[in-house]
């Protein structure tokens, strides 16, 4: 068995080695660290910016689908707005026609009378060319 002396250096020695292997591993794993950041920081920055790209690409490329949408709704209601304008004019040229073939002179002086007879304020006297003539100056002396 050994002295106690031969114990406590056994004991300092072994504690030498494990402190040997800590000063060694130390700086080893502090190096790796700072390769690791000075690797991965920059790497970390170039695909954040790749996924920033992407996702700004997307956004311009739903905005524009956006855009075509909205053009291609505007263009069909300017379609449909011209086919009821077409269909409001066809009516009124019936209408007008209907109206032209109806009308006689007879019934146009039918209507100017009847319209004579609801305004009393105002005097319509025809002449030859069956042109009214309005007396203005009737009610002015009164």
């Amino acid at each position: 068995m050994p002295g106690p002396l031969t114990q406590k250096i056994n004991k300092w020695s072994d504690k030498m080695n494990k402190n040997k292997i800590g000063i060694i591993l130390t700086p080893v794993v502090l190096i790796a660290v700072v390769a690791f950041l000075l690797w991965g920081i920059p790497t970390y920055r170039v695909w954040s910016n790749q996924m920033s790209g992407r996702a700004e690409l997307a956004e311009a490329e739903f905005n524009k689908q956006i855009i075509v949408i909205e053009a291609e709704a505007r263009l069909e209601a300017e379609i449909l707005n011209a086919l009821a304008e077409v269909e409001r004019a066809r009516g009124a040229a019936e209408a007008m026609q209907i109206v032209e073939d109806s009308l006689t002179e007879t019934y146009i002086r039918y209507l100017w009378v009847r319209l004579m007879a609801e305004n009393e304020n105002v005097i319509y006297i025809p002449t030859e060319a069956s042109l009214p003539i309005l007396e203005i100056g009737r009610h002015h002396g009164q």
